[in-house]
Formats: C-alpha cells, structure tokens, sequence
C-alpha cells in the first residue's frame, strides 16, 4: 500500500510540475495569463505573491507591456542599483531599477531592463519606456541606454510621464508646493509643442501626480491629495469628453482608495484589469502591487 501512495504522489508531483516553469532565479511561476494568478474582481487584491511582491524585496510600480507576456515593476537590489542618467537626480546613485518577468523559451524569466530607473510607463505599442524625463527604446537584441526625451520635457522635473498612441505625451511636475496642475505635450511636425494644462480640475488640492493615459486618450488615471479623498493620495479618473475637453475628476471611491495611500496607475493592454501601488507608510519601506478588475473604469464613465 505504501508504494502505490508513493507512486500517486510522484505522479501528482509531475502533473503540477508540467503547469509550473520557472525563471531565472529559480521562482516558480504557474502556466497561463497573468503570471498564472487568477484574476480579481471587484476587491482589489495583492498581484502576485511571491513572485512580485515578494518578502524581504521592494517592488513596485507594475505594469504588463503590450504582449502581455511581460510584467514590468520597479525592484530595489544590488543588481539594479545605478547612476541616474537623466533628469533632475542625474549623477545620482540609487539602489532600484526596472525589473521583467517575460515568458521566453517555453517559461518565465526574470530580467533586468533598466538600472537606477523608476516611474515607468510603456507605450501602446510596446516598443519604449518612459521615465520621467528619460526613456527607452526596443532593440533587436533587448533595450537601448537611456536617454532624454528633449526639451521641452528636459528641463522639468518629471515624476512620470505617459505616453498615448499618436504619441502625445503627459505628465506631471514635481515642485516644492505640489500645486502644478497635470500637463500634456502634442507631436507636431516631429516637435513637441509647450505643454498645456489639462484644465484647473488637475491641479487641486497639493498634488497631482503619476498619470495614466489610455492609448486612445479617452481617460486618464492619476493620484491626489485632495480634501475628499480617503487617505494620504487616492486615485482619480478623468474623461475626455465629445469636444476634447476633460471632464471632472472622479475619485475612484472607497473599494479602490483606502487611508493608505494608492499611487502609480496603470490598466492592462488588454483593458481588464487596474494595477496600482498601496503604501501603508511614507517612502518604500511598505509597498504592495495591487490589481482589480478595471470595469471599475466603466462602472465611473459619464453615461
């Protein structure tokens, strides 16, 4: 009796390990979407446990680029650790950088895309990542170095920056009273022209910061601190309405929004699901990636 026990173990062993691959350091990531997680529905819930979001690491800041095959996030650790190439900290030495976890060769494989680099976002398309004022362009053998993305986004200090699908970019701007309202910039001619305000409803309260734009420029995402919110930031969504103008800032409410604070929005390629950090303190120190079922999104449009 005891070898047919053994043998049905063995042979459940083997089952589970043919839906299992494995990266590069040896973490054991399930077949299937989304890093193999099941997806979230409406309660926003902690992505990846253990894969990202792992004890005694920092992650955060994650995005899946426009295959979704990879999950982009920010990671602290010696092997991401870096001079910052552009922007206002640039000379400066800092310990994170941008992380992948791609399914390559038949399995996933972690990577890493850029050193002493944060507040990513990916074009539509996949092909480059901003940061800040800085970005990244897809090679035939991986990523290029970094580089500025010019005037007029060099000389302001950028937290993120996002890019939509005609190439419009937006972004906020970090100053000492946090009051400077969301910008975006047109290509025109193959020039960026100076930014303009996306309207006073983007510079209330102390901060506005952290966009998201979608492909389309239909909505954008961001974080606040504002009187009505729930916490130290929350989530806000804004819709373009028929004429271009953007509609009223709308916080994303109390299932999304909690009194920590929720920062650094994005939506999935694929238009399902929200991906968000929630720090439970000031700085790294406690920070989760989270992510919901984007019909939230859907659930806030003007009818």
């Amino acid at each position: 009796m005891k070898r047919v026990n053994t043998a049905i173990v063995l042979l459940f062993s083997v089952l589970a390990m043919s839906n299992t691959s494995y990266s590069q350091d040896n973490i054991p990531i399930p077949e299937g979407p989304y890093l193999g997680q099941t997806p979230p529905g409406a309660i926003p819930e902690v992505f990846a446990p253990g894969i990202v979001n792992r004890e005694g690491s920092t992650d955060l800041e994650g995005m899946f680029g426009s295959d979704m095959n990879t999950f982009y996030f920010v990671r602290e650790g010696e092997e991401y650790a870096g001079v910052v190439k552009v922007g206002e900290f640039k000379g400066d030495e800092v310990s994170y950088g941008l992380a992948v976890i791609e399914y390559k060769n038949n399995k996933w494989q972690h990577s890493v895309v850029a050193k002493a680099a944060s507040e990513p976002s990916i074009s539509p398309d996949g092909n480059t990542i901003l940061f800040k004022n800085g970005y990244i362009e897809r090679t035939s053998d991986g990523w290029s170095e970094m580089k500025s993305l010019g005037e007029p986004f060099a000389s302001i200090s950028i937290m993120r920056s996002a890019i939509s699908s005609n190439g419009t970019i937006y972004f906020d701007t970090y100053t000492k009273e946090l009051d400077t309202p969301l910008r975006y910039s047109r290509l025109v001619d193959g020039k960026y022209e100076t930014p303009k305000s996306l309207g006073p409803q983007f510079g209330i309260g102390r901060y506005n910061a952290h966009p998201y734009i979608a492909p389309d420029e239909s909505y954008i995402v961001f974080d606040s601190v504002r009187e009505d919110g729930y916490g130290r930031s929350d989530l806000y969504i804004s819709f373009r309405k028929a004429d271009g103008a953007w509609g009223p800032a709308i916080n994303l409410g109390d299932k999304i929004n909690t009194e920590a604070s929720e920062k650094n929005p994005s939506v999935s390629p694929d238009g399902k699901f929200l991906f968000f950090d929630r720090r439970i303190q000031r700085g790294n120190a406690d920070v989760t990636i989270y992510w919901v079922d984007a019909q939230i999104i859907e659930t806030l449009r003007p009818k």
